[in-house]
């Protein structure tokens, strides 16, 4: 009796193998991603207030210049302290430690007329440095005031270069009942760069906070979550390209949360793979998690008018979760950017994270996070 189960057994597995049926399929969501971990290091608190006549604060998105070993970090002020602007940062690193962190330069930004942002115009959330040595940035828009949101490339002077196409969805109408709502926009901006040549090609993604208007149904609190990520293709000639418009569905808040949405995204050395940061706020302080996540097989959704119904027709981005920074038992604020940095001693990636303190002093901190990317050498599961 046994022989002919241990049979029957042995010919479903064959039979599943003959018609790609994945008998486990736990495993086969596993195999689906980078067998990555984060190792916390350590933090750093920047002290600094002012320089050369600006506040320093809102540290919202931060990338990173290899060739130079520096890092720019957006401050998301909205031309209200000072006008709109990135500082360079040195972060020296020793030991696995956060040595020091000093502002090198501040760049104000220049908007199509050659003049610096006005008050009110611009709301700089992240930053990207691109392989031809521009930065783009991300700006979510005002959209109570009609302002509306864009990404840009800039020269490391400030000036501006060009300008990446919008969906007209995601511009605010409050008649048409579409477009990005208020704080709610492009706080995530990344770039990926297969090539090394400037004149090459290269992929830029972004995605919504949370539900963009037309997407969010107030009688299905759950609609809120349903981001919408845009990837692009930017040539060499002509403006970029939005190649594919995806899902991105945001954790749902845990208990005595206020506040939650995708904050940033960073592209993967790995082809179709990137890092989300999601940040939350709520009666318990600050939280953050990070996501490795998979493009692969999600359905482009560029023809959906609205995400407030019914999505079981639609693949989502996949996700998993790599670390709950309330797990490390540390202190940390309100994180907001997240990027990779130099080389460990060990050869080993480095993972900086920094938050934005909204410029409240007295209450909320400017930190640099610092970690190290653990990674399986035999690479997927």
């Amino acid at each position: 009796m046994l022989n002919k189960i241990s049979k029957i057994i042995t010919l479903l597995i064959i039979i599943c193998s003959l018609f790609f049926i994945d008998i486990n399929p736990v495993f086969a969501q596993e195999r689906l991603f980078l067998d990555l971990s984060l190792e916390y290091l350590d933090t750093y608190e920047l002290k600094i207030q002012d320089y050369e006549n600006t506040k320093v604060g809102g540290f919202s998105g931060i990338t990173y210049n290899q060739q130079k070993d520096y890092f720019y970090v957006i401050s998301d002020d909205r031309s209200r302290l000072a006008p709109a602007r990135f500082y360079t940062v040195k972060i020296n690193i020793e030991n696995d430690k956060i040595d020091d962190v000093i502002l090198e330069n501040v760049t104000f930004l220049k908007d199509n007329n050659g003049e610096l942002y006005a008050n009110d115009t611009i709301d700089p959330e992240a930053i990207a440095l691109s392989p031809r040595n521009s930065i783009f940035i991300s700006s979510e828009g005002i959209s109570h005031l009609r302002v509306a949101p864009f990404i840009n490339e800039y020269d490391l002077d400030g000036n501006l270069l060009s300008e990446v196409p919008i969906p007209k969805r995601y511009i605010y109408n409050k008649e048409e009942k579409k477009g990005i709502q208020d704080n709610y926009g492009f706080e995530s901006l990344t770039i990926k760069a297969n090539a090394t040549m400037a004149q090459d090609p290269f992929r830029l993604f972004t995605g919504s906070e949370l539900a963009l208007t037309q997407d969010f149904n107030d009688k299905i609190p759950e609609t809120l979550l349903r981001s919408r990520m845009m990837h692009y293709v930017v040539n060499p000639f002509g403006q970029p390209v939005l190649i594919s418009e995806n899902l991105y569905p945001v954790n749902q808040a845990d208990f005595g949360v206020i506040y939650n949405g995708l904050n940033e995204l960073y592209a993967l050395p790995e082809e179709g793979y990137l890092l989300s940061l999601e940040r939350t706020f709520g009666l318990r302080g600050f939280g953050a998690k990070i996501f490795q996540i998979v493009m692969a097989n999600a359905t482009d959704i560029y023809a959906e008018k609205s995400l407030a119904g019914n999505i079981d027709n639609i693949n989502l981005i996949k996700k998993k979760l790599l670390l709950n920074l309330k797990d490390l038992n540390i202190d940390f604020d309100n994180l907001e950017g997240l990027t990779f940095g130099p080389r460990l001693p060990d050869g080993s990636q480095s993972l900086i994270l920094v938050s934005d303190n909204n410029f409240k002093y007295s209450t909320e901190k400017t930190q640099f996070l610092l970690f190290k990317i653990v990674k399986n050498t035999q690479g997927n599961n």
